[in-house]
Order: structure tokens, then sequence, then C-alpha cells
């Protein structure tokens, strides 16, 4: 009853935001208005995960999948619950001793404690060994560990890459969960990163230690938590005092960095000291999960992943006109708008899919993909079931007149060219990312499937060949992306029709293929992460071996 009570007060809750005053919608154009006006409206503060905001923006969701029809696809009913933990520095020392010399190093200004989302406390005590970029990728041909003995002892490593490496160098050890990880393979008991040339250049140490000191958030998974954690992070000016006796420089270190040259690496003749604390906050947001259940017996059991995420930044500094609230309407209110409009053209079309479909309203993008990895991991797969694609909806920028789209993860699976087919169906083009520095592959949702295994992709707008919508979505990148300026009055609806009814084309068709979604043989990430498909050999060398 309280359930039925919150889906009638929901439903009606968009008509006072859509009374405002808007232009003429076609049916399709004011469904997808209504729903962003609610979810971009200030009644929710910015929907930031953990909070009553984001608890409200998710029994709306609950109303509209309700009321058109779907299935409840949860752990509890609608939702599916995600733990979290937010953790932050407590107290940092650390010191080093060259044979009878000790040295402090001076917490804040030298070096920053890193939190753990594992331990409140840790101390560490062991010799160092510098080892560059701690890359060792076979693929690349990168060993920075060779000839080097990091048993039992401290690793030390540069923050980020090679200057100019390789674009899948950057995807894959751009982070510091795969290089942290790479160490303990190798033997360390700690890891501390060091400042590098190419992080001082963009931002002063001084910000980067005041971005580390507002804590981060991650999983609250306890003792399945997976991986090792980095102990500190030290200044340029704290490598120098540390390497200094050594026989390596780092000034020859940043020198060698900075022009693109590998980097001197060896034992440091050091022993460090360090004890960490981390102060921890533990809650739980959720997934909104709504099923469909598939009509073909043969493939019902194949479940495709439609999602985007709910959650937007919340509340924060005001803008030149005072206003606090980032309303996140680009990102990612029309992106949820969407998912639910696919679902409702389904459920309208009088005949199921052959494959199941999930359409999920995902938690805690904003604080790094949360949501979605631990859907991915711990959806409770049934017998006969398999979570088969992830197709993801990520903040599609609607500014102007929308004739491409770009699909993120086209080149790696089956799903690249189905999304070319639907494209066309519509009267749309598809176009390779025009803004491949930004890495967009690696953050959004759909990469928390690709880790584990499962063929994904995320469906965003582009420009057209010509150049038409590069300023508008440069200008949005520049001007509105997280700002209180993300506001519903940003999206040219006719635009965001065009790109529902690509979405559901594209969802329906791959809902209804003979074949499930499948990694391209020999796929980087499909062998990685063991993969459907990826041991596959190309069609050419099958039939040559014939």
């Amino acid at each position: 009853m309280l359930r039925s009570l919150i889906a009638a007060t929901l439903l009606v809750a968009p008509l006072a935001a859509s009374a405002q005053e808007a232009p003429d919608l076609t049916p399709a154009q004011q469904f997808l208005h209504d729903r962003v006006a609610y979810l971009a409206s200030d009644e929710l503060r910015g929907r930031e995960a953990g909070t009553p905001d984001f608890d409200r923006a998710a029994d709306y969701v609950v109303s509209q999948m309700e009321s058109i029809g779907l299935e409840p696809g949860g752990t509890q009913g609608w939702f599916q619950p995600v733990p979290l933990i937010t953790f932050s520095p407590g107290e940092t020392s650390v010191s080093f001793t060259r044979g009878n010399r000790k040295t402090e190093l001076e917490s804040g200004a030298e070096v920053l404690g890193l939190a753990s989302a594992v331990d409140e406390e840790r101390s560490v005590s062991g010799k160092m060994v510098f080892v560059g970029f701690g890359i060792d990728d076979s693929e690349a041909g990168i060993d920075d560990y060779e000839g080097l003995d990091v048993e039992g002892k401290v690793v030390a490593m540069l923050f980020g890459v090679p200057k100019d490496a390789p674009e899948e160098v950057g995807q894959r050890w751009g982070g510091l969960a795969d290089k942290v990880e790479t160490a303990m393979a190798h033997g360390a008991s700690a890891v501390v990163i060091i400042e590098s040339g190419q992080l001082r250049a963009r931002l002063p140490f001084s910000v980067v230690s005041q971005y580390i000191s507002r804590g981060r958030t991650t999983l609250d998974l306890g003792a399945e938590a997976a991986g090792a954690e980095p102990l500190a992070m030290l200044s340029q000016e704290a490598a120098t005092k540390l390497f200094a006796g050594s026989g390596i420089e780092f000034a020859d270190v940043l020198e060698a960095e900075m022009a693109g040259k590998p980097v001197p690496h060896g034992a440091l003749g050091v022993t460090l000291a360090a004890h960490v604390t981390t102060t921890m906050n533990r809650f739980t947001s959720k997934n909104v999960i709504g099923k469909l259940k598939g009509s073909d017996p043969e493939l019902a059991g194949q479940y495709l992943v439609v999602s985007a995420h709910l959650d937007h930044v919340g509340v924060g500094s005001p803008n030149d006109e005072g206003d606090t609230i980032y309303n996140g309407a680009m990102d990612n209110a029309i992106g949820v708008a969407t998912v639910l409009s696919m679902a409702k053209r389904f459920t309208e079309a009088g005949e199921a899919p052959r494959r199941s479909i999930l359409f999920v309203a995902l938690t805690a993008e904003e604080k790094g993909l949360l949501g979605s990895r631990y859907m991915a991991d711990h959806w409770p797969v049934g017998d006969g079931e398999m979570l088969v694609g992830d197709l993801n909806f990520d903040m599609p920028i609607l500014t102007f007149p929308l004739t491409h789209i770009v699909a993120l993860g086209e080149e790696h699976s089956s799903l690249g060219p189905a999304v070319h087919i639907a494209a066309e169906e519509v009267g749309m083009g598809v176009i390779p990312d025009p803004f491949p520095e930004e890495n967009f592959f690696v953050r959004s949702d759909h990469y928390s499937f690709v880790t584990a295994g499962i063929p994904a992709i995320s469906i965003d707008s582009g420009p057209s060949p010509d150049g038409t919508g590069t300023d508008a979505i440069q200008h949005f990148l520049k001007n509105d992306y997280h700002k209180p300026s993300d506001e519903i009055g940003l999206i040219n609806w006719e635009s965001a029709a065009k790109f529902a009814l690509l979405s559901y084309t594209f969802v329906r068709n791959v809902a209804n293929a003979d074949e499930r979604p499948a990694w391209n043989p020999g796929n980087e990430y499909g062998v990685r992460y063991d993969g459907y498909g990826a041991d596959r050999e190309p069609e050419g060398e099958a039939e040559t071996a014939e």
C-alpha cells in the first residue's frame, strides 16, 4: 500500500515541472521532457548517491517502471542495494633511513597518506626499489621490473604512464589499481607513488593534496575487496631527498620522463618507515532494476543490461548567479529518460523481445562507476541465466541538431556493427570518437561490464562529419559539465527524440538477434577478461586453416 501511495504521488510529480513554459513537443519528446524535468529539478538537489535526494529519484524511477509495465529485477524488489564506503586520509607519518641518517617527510607538503578502503591503520617498513612507471605489459613491450628484485620491498613508481605512450597503454595503466596489483604480484610489500613531471605540469602538488584530502568513495566489500592499495604519494621535492645518494638522480628521472625516454630505475639504498591511518564512513545506495522477460525459450535466459546512471554530483560551490544545485539534466537525467522511453516502446509493442532485458538506473557512477561494478559482479544470475551484454547511455550532449552518434567501444565486439545497422535504419550516422584523448571508453558504466568479460558499449551523441556540433559539444564540456548550468533548458528535444529512437532500435535489434553479443576474435579486452567470443579465430584465418 505504501509503495502504491508513493508511486501515485511520484507519477504526477513531473506534471508541475512540465507545466513550465515549453515549446510544442511531440508525444515522444514530451515523454522525455517530463522525466528530465523532474529528475533534473531543484527538488532533487543533484541526486548525489547516498543522499535522500537520490533515494527520491530512485523511487520516482520505480514508479515509472511500474507504470510502464516492467517487473522488479533487483535483489530486493526493484532495488539492488549497493554497499559503499567513504574513506579519507587520517594521520600520516613517513620517514626513510640511509645508513645512520633518518629523514622525516612533512605530511601534506612532501608526502600525502593515501586512504584505504579496507584498513583503518597501515604500518610498513622495508627497503625501497624504484621501478619507473611500474608497468609490466608484454603486449606493449614494456617491463619496468626487468632485472629488479622487489620481493618483500617497498616499490616506488611514477604517477601515470610514459609521455607519448600508445593509447592502449594509457587505457590499461593510466590508473593506479593495475599498477599496484602488478607490484604486489611481483612480491612488493607496499607501493609509494611519486609525483611525475607530467602531473606537476597539470596540477601543483598543493592541489593534488587538496583533492586527496577530500576522500573518496568505493564499494564496501570487506574481506571480499580485491586488489591492493598504494600507501602514500611523494612530492618531487621529497623524491629528490629520497634518491640522493642512491646512484640515481631524481632530476635525471624527470628529464628522461619529459623527453619520452626510458627512466633510470633500481634499488634506492634506503629503508622506508610509514604509518598511515584512514577515516571511514559506511552507507548504502541502490541500483534500480526493471525486468522485461524475453519471449524465446532458447534465449530468454540471456539478459541484456540497458543502463544509464541516475546519480549526479549533488550540491556544490555556487556559480556567478549563486546557484549551488548541480541539476545534471544532460548528465544523466536525459540518459535515464531515454532508458525509460525504450522500456515504454518495448511494452507498447505488444510482443516481448526474444532475449530478456534489464532496464537499469545505476547509482554512484560519479563516485567511480560503483553501482555498475557492483551489478556486474553481484547481480544474482539464476540457473540457465547470464548477462550477455551492456548497452549504456551516458550524457549524450543534445544541445544541437543531431545527425550522428558515437559508439564508445564499437571496435571491440559485435555490438559495433549492430550500432551502425540501427543508425542506418533511422537515418543517422556513426562517427569515430572525436575526443580520444578524453579516454571516454573507460570512464562510463559500460566499462564495469567490460572488466567482467561482458561485451559492452556506450552510446553518445556526436558531431556530423563536417564538424557541425563540435563547437556545441566542446562548449558544454567547458561551460556546463558538472556545473549548475547543466539544466533542462539546454536540451534540443528533437535531437533527444532522435537519440531515443536510435537507442531503442539498437537495443531491439540486439535483443532479437540470432547470436548473442560477442567479443571480436582476439580482442584485447575479451582476452584479458575471459569474455565470450574472444578465443575464436578470425573468419579468414579459420577458412585458411581448413
